[in-house]
């Protein structure tokens, strides 16, 4: 008697979830909320300020000619000696 009660009320609460699904699933696609014309001018202009915003800075930085680079490793390298110099004073 005690699973016949268990089964009825597991079949219910499952018939129950089964409809629910199926309810939500039959909607009408133009019922779905549409995005209101404010709202997508406003979700424009967002967009067209962060393009803007990120147009003034470059993507990744420029390629280092090589006189470049040799004066970028001849100032580490005197830094670096100035350093072992402060360092056994």
């Amino acid at each position: 008697m005690k699973t016949l009660t268990f089964l009825l009320l597991a079949l219910a609460l499952c018939a129950g979830t089964a409809l629910a699904e199926r309810e939500g699933r039959t909607q009408d696609p133009k019922q779905t909320r549409q995005m209101k014309d404010d709202e997508r001018r406003r979700m424009r202009d967002d967009m067209r300020d962060a393009y803007r915003e990120r147009q003034g800075r470059p993507e990744r930085p420029r390629q280092l000619s090589p006189e470049e680079r040799e004066k970028l490793r001849y100032d580490i390298e005197e830094a670096n000696r100035q350093m072992r110099r402060k360092m056994t004073r």
